[in-house]
């Protein structure tokens, strides 16, 4: 083969100097070197000069060949280097100036567009040449041919046009910021609103133009498109049955809708709307993995538009509600898993939270969790539903009623799931639900199960989401499960000086049970400890908090002076031996220097409160002659009085 192709050369190479060879036999010998499927075969050759004398014919078959050859032979890489000379891409940036649709045959244009789009496909060398020839305003300019003569051909020029601009804008940030200089995007727009008119009749026109706006949109900084322009996308969505063309759209309405304001135009332009009845029209037709990934990326569209606050309070009065809320009975899990997200994003306000608990959507929620609550089920359904879960339950008048309807039961199941994402919204989940009720705070605390997988996830965890939501919901059920019975023991603003705390310490006439099998283990202590040097300023705090309960129940002087008369002697003895535990753990564990520690660490950024809560935990402390020396060991008196925003109440 390599042989042949030696001959077909030379035997060209030798008619383009006979003054007898006709232009016939030349353009037959370039019409069997462009057939040539193998372009390697050229590489050893030579030939960008002789192609640039036939581009130069006077001939226009000749000229047309030729370019058609040079083509092919820059397939090859090597080659393309070859003809990648000012010379050669002179002579078509020139032809293509004077280029406009009245041409009669658009053949040789093609075959130049072609060639220079080979010439330039990974090329920057090639590229850099245009550039320094302002050949790119000829190349743009290109854009502006909408009519053409020649309707043979005119597809195949649509064609060639686009992967020529393709080509030769991917050739990074500065090409596509200076194209943009040159208006190409006002080029662009004007084409699309003649392929908007009619989709179906313009499909070829929308297919190799609308890659032109994904790769400004790769390379050019916040690109935004004007409005009429995406609501052009929306419509040609809507109309197209071509996959390849809507995966273009929903792939750029994806970019523009990071924006809010666009959010809101599609919103309103309805595309939610569209994209669900396209869903619905098209689901069963999923089978392959590409039908799949267009079906994914047209439900995360309706997702994220409705992360917008305008956008989604607009869609809350329309029909996508209610559609959402369908397809939580659907069987498929992309439609399944879209609705859950959406009515998710819909949840951001109590109003709504309350009108989905009202209406019941709270429980087919509650429903589909139960049926996909297990380890082999699918993970992002999963997030979904404790994501969308855990804004419902935040209203305070919604709490009782999801407790009711079994959220617990549904969800401590998934304990046994360790997939980050799903554990962290477990988790939250978990700790907004017990806000403020008491007796669900009490059962969590006696769940040997959720401690020890708290304790373990605190500390084994690479997910700092995860450890961070493990301490805070142990800290959460202590402090919603006895602060109610332990509150006026400790001081507020104008209260009794701290001194006194010891006796304020209320009557021991309540149930510590489930605090006492908290504390059974022993590592509940060792992370409520740790917590004290949190990064965050509320896990601090609410460290503090969890901590100074355990010692107003525990170690408070009514508590250890209790009487056989108040409680069953059993009952006083437990909890004499928890008091002794819970001293032991805390100089176990180095309390006084996980307080230095925070002092030392945190005291420049504490407020008011955390001061507050560690006053009293250390006034706490004191109730226990071994915990004094503990402190005292630990210098935490003097570090106290080092605490800037103490110094200026002093100062004052």
């Amino acid at each position: 083969m390599a042989s042949e192709m030696d001959e077909l050369i030379e035997k060209l190479k030798a008619t383009t100097v006979s003054p007898n060879c006709s232009s016939d036999n030349t353009t037959s010998i370039l019409s069997e070197i462009s057939a040539t499927k193998d372009p390697k075969l050229f590489d050893k050759h030579e030939l960008a000069d002789f192609f640039l004398s036939l581009t130069q014919s006077e001939d226009t078959n000749i000229r047309k060949e030729a370019a058609k050859c040079i083509a092919e032979i820059t397939k090859s890489e090597v080659q393309r280097k070859k003809f990648t000379k000012p010379e050669v891409i002179k002579i078509f940036l020139d032809y293509l100036r004077n280029l406009n649709g009245e041409t009669d045959n658009m053949e040789l244009p093609i075959q130049i567009c072609r060639a220079l789009g080979n010439i330039c496909y990974l090329n920057d060398e090639a590229r850099d040449i245009i550039l320094d020839m302002k050949g790119d305003l000829v190349l743009i300019r290109l854009l502006d041919i909408t009519v053409i003569e020649d309707k043979v051909h005119g597809l195949q020029f649509i064609k060639v046009r686009g992967g020529l601009l393709s080509n030769y804008l991917l050739g990074g940030e500065g090409l596509a910021k200076r194209a943009m200089d040159l208006e190409i995007m006002q080029k662009i727009q004007n084409i699309i609103a003649i392929g908007v008119t009619n989709v179906e009749e313009n499909e070829d026109l929308l297919l190799n133009t609308l890659p032109l706006m994904s790769i400004l949109t790769e390379n050019v900084a916040e690109l935004n498109f004007e409005a009429e322009l995406n609501v052009q996308l929306s419509r040609i969505l809507a109309a197209s049955t071509n996959p390849d063309l809507a995966e273009m759209c929903l792939e750029l309405l994806h970019y523009q809708a990071e924006s809010d304001e666009v959010k809101l135009l599609l919103a309103k332009d309805g595309l939610c709307e569209t994209i669900y009845q396209l869903l619905e029209k098209y689901k069963t037709l999923a089978s392959t993995n590409e039908a799949r990934a267009l079906m994914k990326l047209a439900c995360e569209l309706i997702v994220l538009i409705l992360t917008g606050d305008e956008s989604m309070h607009y869609l809350y009065t329309t029909s996508l509600l209610k559609n959402m809320e369908d397809w939580l009975d659907s069987s498929d899990i992309d439609l399944l898993t879209t609705g859950v997200l959406a009515l998710g994003n819909f949840a951001r306000t109590d109003s709504h939270c309350i009108y989905m608990v009202e209406n019941k959507t709270m429980n087919k929620l509650l429903e589909v969790l139960a049926k996909n609550n297990g380890v082999k089920d699918d993970v992002r359904l999963q997030h979904a539903l404790l994501s969308t879960l855990r804004n419902l339950v935040i209203p305070k008048p919604n709490k009782c009623a999801v407790i009711q309807a079994g959220l617990v039961e549904t969800i401590l199941p998934m304990l046994e799931i360790h997939q980050p994402p799903v554990v962290f919204k477990l988790l939250g989940t978990l700790r907004m639900t017990v806000d403020g009720q008491e007796k669900l705070a009490l059962e969590l605390l006696k769940n040997k199960t959720l401690i020890e997988q708290l304790v373990h996830w605190s500390k084994s965890s690479d997910y700092a989401g995860v450890t961070g939501e493990s301490l805070r919901l142990m800290a959460w059920l202590i402090k919603h499960a006895y602060l109610n019975k332990i509150a006026y023991a400790l001081p507020r603003k104008g209260d009794a000086p701290a001194e006194q705390l010891v006796d304020k310490i209320p009557s021991m006439d309540y149930d510590r049970s489930s605090l006492i099998e908290f504390i059974n283990n022993e590592c509940t202590i060792e992370a409520m400890i740790n917590m004290l040097t949190s990064q965050h300023l509320v896990m601090q705090n609410e460290a503090l908090i969890a901590l100074c309960i355990l010692c107003v129940v525990f170690l408070g002087k009514s508590s250890s002076s209790s009487s056989p008369s108040s409680a069953s002697s059993s009952s006083a003895a437990t909890d004499g031996d928890t008091a002794i535990k819970l001293q032991d753990a805390f100089i176990k564990f180095e309390v006084g220097n996980k307080l230095a520690e925070l002092i030392n660490k945190s005291s420049d950024t504490m407020t008011k409160e955390i001061v507050e809560n560690l006053q009293n935990f250390t006034n706490l402390l004191r109730n226990s002659d071994k915990l004094v020396a503990h402190l005292e060991e630990n210098n935490i008196n003097e570090l106290l009085k080092s605490i800037p925003i103490l110094t200026e109440y002093c100062t004052l």
